[in-house]
């Protein structure tokens, strides 16, 4: 604080301050009622070494310069930087936002509030949406999808299926479920596009034993097929008709009598 400032809070308390110093006050309303004609004194009292007042200096310099205030209240937002991938959504905390499709392979900025998530390219808006909660959610504004999707990106869902039926009919029939299972297509290139590079590390027979695992437990997502390979889960037999069945007397099973003298918090 400069010396001017220093100044001003010494007037504060003396004008102000210790006027009331006496008074007992218990609400922010009888303190407005209180300093507001002590304050409207101050500003009105001659200046010792100058000319005028400081009411009269401040409709002659700071009135004159000032603005209005912005027509919506600040809002605190983060700002992030992300490349649009081929599907043309962003990845913002564990969700997917769209951008225009002519964008895909380019960064843009990422305006992050409570409420919004805004991306911007060379300084100009360009998407706007409602933020989600939760993971792995999908927004989608209609207008950022191409009209001929495979007219714009390299890979199609025609061309997904295809390679993946160079695999085997599992991992095809796999692919075309998770495309078919999602609200828009794209939604299920980033999963496509996981098995095929899992293609690059396992070969066609282990690839396409986890594909059919994972259609038999509808496990459709990359993470699922990936951990069916890690574990090797896909060189083992899936026995379907544990699936559902009621878990049977076990050491680390507790029944209701367990819980019925006790205290729940």
């Amino acid at each position: 604080m400069n010396a001017k400032g220093e100044a001003a809070v010494l007037l504060a308390e003396r004008w102000v301050l210790a006027v009331l110093r006496d008074r007992t006050i218990t609400s922010i309303a009888g303190w407005d009622e209180a300093i507001a004609p002590l304050r409207e004194r101050l500003n009105d009292r001659p200046f010792r070494k100058r000319e005028g007042t400081r009411r009269q200096l401040y409709e002659a310099l700071d009135r004159p310069a000032l603005r209005p205030l912005p027509p919506v209240p600040y809002e605190f937002a983060e700002w992030r930087q992300a490349k649009v991938p081929f599907d043309y959504h962003v990845t913002v905390e564990h969700n997917f936002y769209s951008a225009p499709y002519r964008l895909a392979g380019e960064r843009v900025d990422v305006r992050l509030t409570a409420h919004m998530v805004e991306l911007l390219s060379h300084g100009q808006r360009v998407a706007s949406h409602v933020r989600v909660t939760g993971r792995g959610h999908y927004v989608t504004d209609p207008a950022h999808r191409p009209a001929a999707h495979q007219r714009y990106l390299d890979w199609s869902p025609e061309r997904l299926i295809q390679y993946a039926k160079s695999v085997g009919p599992q991992t095809a029939q796999l692919v075309e479920t998770i495309l078919r299972e999602r609200p828009h297509p794209e939604h299920g290139y980033r999963t496509c596009m996981g098995i095929i590079r899992l293609g690059k590390h396992y070969p066609p027979a282990r690839l396409e034993a986890a594909a059919a695992r994972a259609l038999a437990v509808h496990a459709l997502s990359y993470r699922s097929l990936k951990s069916i390979l890690e574990k090797g889960l896909d060189q083992t037999a899936l026995d379907l008709a544990l699936e559902g069945r009621p878990v049977g007397p076990h050491a680390n099973v507790r029944g209701a009598e367990y819980f019925s003298d006790k205290e729940v918090h």
